[in-house]
C-alpha cells in the first residue's frame, strides 16, 4: 500500500513537472523555429560564393562601411578589393575625418586629400544625416540587404540613435557587424576616444621605439590602425564562413589597445615569463647582433644576422673575415654581449661605401639587407614595381591619380583596384535607387530635407 502512494505521489509529481517543463519547450522550440525562418527568409547573396578561376572571392557581399579616418576604412578598403561592395556613409558636407586631413591635397573640379585617396578607392559614398529619423530607417533598410555592418563610433553612440548592435540584428539577424574602438565595448576606458598614437602610447609599442639614449617615439605610420583593420579583415571573413555552416550573423569586437598589446608578442612574453622590462633600441635588436642599421657614405643600409654562418658570409663580404675567429664573436651569444666593441667596428667600414656599392658586394647572400629608402626611392624599386604595389586609376573629378596597389597575390582570385575612390556623396542617388528601389520623388524629398546629399 505504501508502496503503491509512493508510486502514486511520484507519477503526480512528474505530471506536474510535465506539465511546467512542456509549455517552455514549446515557447523555446517556436522561438527557434521564429529565427530560423527569419535567417532562411533573408536574401544572402553570401550563400553563392565565386568559386571560378579569375573570379572575385568576395564577389556579391556587400558591406556598410559607417567607418572614418583609417582602420575601419582600410579593412573595408582590403575586401573591396577582394569583390565585396562597399557603402560607405559620410556626413552631408563634411563627409570622412580625412578628406580634409592636409597638405597634400590634389586639385581638379573638387579638392581631394591624398590621406582620404589612400585607403578608400572602389567605395560608393552615400552622404547622409545618420542623427534624423529618416537616415536611421534608410541605414536599416540598407542592413537588410546587407553581408556586413562595420562601424568606428564611441560605445553606445550608434545604440543611441537605434543603430547598434542588437537594433540592427532585429533587422537582419544574418548580419555580420563589426565594431572598432580605441578600448573595447566595456570597462575602464570604454567611453574614450582612441587614436592610434594613444593605443600605441599605452600598450608599450611607444616604449621601446626610438633611440636608447631619446625619449619614446612614435612609429612613422599609424601601424595600430592598421593591425586593427587586419585583425577585423580577418575576423569578418572567419564570421563570414561560420555564418555559412549556421546562417546565423553576429558582432565582433575590435579595439586598438588589444591589437597594439597583442603584437607586442616575444617582448610581452620577456616581461610575462622573466620580468624582463624592454626598453629602446633604436633600430638595433636586444638579442641578435649585427642586426640594426649603419649609416653608408650616401645613406643608410640595415643589415640582420640571425645564425653563425649569416655573420661570417658578412664580415667576408665587407673584407673583415677576422672577426670571425675572434672568440667574443663566435656565436650569437657572444656578439650580444660584446655588441659595444663590434658595433663601431662594423659602423667603420660600412660608412665607407654607398648604398648602391654595397647593394652590389651584397648581390646573392644569404643574409638579409636593405637600404633605408625614402618614398621616392621606395616607388622607385624593382622588386616594388614588379610587386605591382605602384598603380594608377582615373578619378572622375581629378584626373589620373596614383595608388598603392593590393599587398596579396591569388592565383584563382582576383585582388585589384576596381573603380577611384569616391567624391563625396557621388553614390547617393545609385544607392538609394539600386539597392533600396527609391523612386526620383523619394530621393527628392530625403535631399529637400537635407537627410542626404
Amino acid at each position: 500500500q505504501r508502496v503503491r502512494q509512493k508510486n502514486n505521489a511520484q507519477s503526480t509529481l512528474n505530471c506536474e513537472r510535465k506539465q511546467k517543463y512542456i509549455p517552455c519547450c514549446i515557447s523555446q522550440n517556436i522561438k527557434m523555429f521564429k529565427l530560423i525562418q527569419r535567417i532562411n527568409s533573408k536574401s544572402l547573396v553570401n550563400k553563392k560564393y565565386a568559386t571560378q578561376a579569375g573570379s572575385s572571392p568576395l564577389e556579391g557581399i556587400r558591406i556598410l562601411d559607417l567607418t572614418r579616418v583609417l582602420a575601419g576604412p582600410f579593412a573595408t578598403m582590403i575586401m573591396s578589393d577582394l569583390g565585396a561592395e562597399v557603402i560607405k556613409i559620410e556626413r552631408p558636407g563634411v563627409g570622412d575625418d580625412t578628406r580634409s586631413w592636409g597638405p597634400p591635397f590634389i586639385e581638379g573640379e573638387t579638392r581631394e586629400s591624398a590621406y582620404f585617396l589612400s585607403v578608400n578607392r572602389n567605395k560608393k559614398s552615400l552622404s547622409i544625416d545618420i542623427k534624423s529619423k529618416q537616415g536611421q530607417k534608410v541605414l536599416h533598410e540598407l542592413a537588410a540587404k546587407c553581408d556586413i555592418m562595420i562601424e568606428n563610433y564611441v560605445p553606445g553612440k550608434l545604440d543611441s540613435m537605434g543603430l547598434g548592435y542588437e537594433d540592427i540584428r532585429e533587422t537582419n539577424p544574418a548580419l555580420i557587424y563589426c565594431s572598432i574602438t580605441g578600448f573595447g565595448s566595456d570597462g575602464p576606458y570604454s567611453t574614450r576616444g582612441g587614436y592610434d598614437v594613444i593605443a600605441a602610447s599605452m600598450g608599450g609599442l611607444m616604449h621601446v621605439t626610438g633611440a636608447p639614449d631619446g625619449p619614446p617615439a612614435k612609429v612613422g605610420v599609424a601601424m595600430t590602425d592598421l593591425m586593427t583593420a587586419l585583425y577585423a579583415h580577418g575576423a569578418i571573413l572567419a564570421a563570414l564562413l561560420q555564418r555559412e555552416k549556421t546562417g546565423e550573423g553576429q558582432k565582433i569586437e575590435c579595439n586598438l589597445l588589444s591589437t597594439q598589446v597583442s603584437a607586442m608578442t616575444h617582448l610581452a612574453s620577456n616581461w610575462l615569463n622573466a620580468g624582463m622590462e624592454s626598453s629602446r633600441w633604436g633600430t638595433a635588436h636586444a638579442s641578435i647582433v649585427p642586426y640594426q642599421t649603419f649609416a653608408t657614405k650616401d645613406g643608410y643600409m640595415t643589415v640582420g644576422c640571425g645564425n653563425n654562418n649569416q655573420f661570417a658570409q658578412f664580415c667576408q663580404r665587407i673584407g673583415e673575415s677576422d672577426l670571425v675567429t675572434m672568440d667574443e664573436y663566435r656565436n650569437n651569444e657572444n656578439r650580444v654581449k660584446n655588441r659595444e666593441k663590434l658595433l663601431p667596428s662594423l659602423s667603420a667600414v660600412l660608412s665607407t661605401k654607398t648604398n648602391t656599392e654595397w647593394c652590389a658586394l651584397f648581390e646573392g647572400v644569404s643574409f638579409p639587407y636593405g637600404p633605408v629608402n625614402s618614398m621616392s626611392q621606395v616607388f622607385e624599386d624593382p622588386q616594388v614595381l614588379h610587386n605591382g604595389l605602384k598603380k594608377s586609376i582615373d578619378h572622375s573629378t581629378i584626373g589620373r591619380i596614383e595608388t598603392i596597389g593590393p599587398a596579396v597575390k591569388y592565383t584563382k582570385a582576383e585582388n585589384m583596384i576596381r573603380r577611384p575612390p569616391p567624391t563625396l556623396g557621388q553614390h547617393s542617388e545609385q544607392v538609394l535607387e539600386e539597392i533600396l528601389g527609391y523612386s526620383k520623388q523619394d530621393i527628392e524629398q530625403l535631399r529637400n530635407n537635407k537627410v542626404i546629399a
